[in-house]
């Protein structure tokens, strides 16, 4: 990626006319070849910008253009349009290189192995008296997130995810089928955990005894207090 911080001018022509007055600006060049020109505003968003495929030609100024200040010129155009843009440098401040390499892409957190990693951990958020079995508990038909006993003994089966759905409520009421045949563990009581639980699915989980638990992911790792929130 090639990063340019200079004053310019820029020029654009195709669909519409635009027009960037003289000011310091960051163009940024990226090794798929598009361009786009920001401003220390304005977010994320360029103020303009030329996907490729394009051609870039770099030129000398012609003697009007230079007598008003122009040291440089860039004109990009596309090749599948008539679309042109043309950036006339008058100082430039820095002009560097880089090799980003290859990314890996977005890799999002709170993930439903995170969150059950972190339950375990505070097992206290099933409530006051809850103690941990294991993780991953297998049945027959597959593992239970999370098995615990509360504050009376009893097991209880916690089945999370990010989004809290009727599937999900469905899924942890096959496991409490299979895990109350067990005699060492039943009777077993449910709790469907999310982030966020729909409707529907709550009145679902409630009318067949399931209790819903809504985890603050934020706070429970540590980088978010709750209770020191207003909303």
């Amino acid at each position: 990626m090639r990063l340019v911080v200079a004053k310019c001018s820029v020029d654009y022509v195709g669909r519409l006319r635009a027009h960037l007055p003289l000011a310091k600006r960051l163009i940024m060049v990226k090794a798929d070849g598009s361009v786009l020109i920001h401003s220390d505003g304005g977010s994320y968003k360029p103020l303009n910008w030329m996907n490729p495929p394009l051609t870039m030609h770099v030129l000398e100024p012609e003697e009007d253009l230079v007598s008003e200040g122009v040291t440089q010129i860039w004109r990009l155009a596309a090749a599948k349009s008539d679309d042109a843009l043309t950036i006339n440098f008058h100082e430039i401040e820095h002009d560097s290189a880089h090799e980003l390499g290859t990314d890996p892409g977005l890799i999002k957190d709170g993930v439903e192995a995170d969150l059950q990693r972190l339950l375990a951990e505070q097992i206290e958020l099933l409530g006051t008296g809850h103690t941990l079995i294991r993780r991953e508990y297998m049945t027959a038909i597959g593992p239970v997130d999370i098995l615990a006993r509360d504050h009376s003994g009893a097991t209880v089966a916690v089945e999370l995810k990010r989004r809290g759905d009727i599937d999900g409520v469905e899924q942890l009421t096959r496991y409490l089928e299979l895990l109350n045949r067990d005699p060492l563990l039943k009777p077993v009581q449910g709790i469907f955990a999310a982030q966020q639980i729909k409707p529907q699915a709550r009145t679902l989980a409630e009318d067949r005894g399931i209790r819903c638990l809504v985890l603050d992911y934020d706070a429970m790792r540590g980088v978010d207090d709750s209770a020191g929130r207003l909303f």
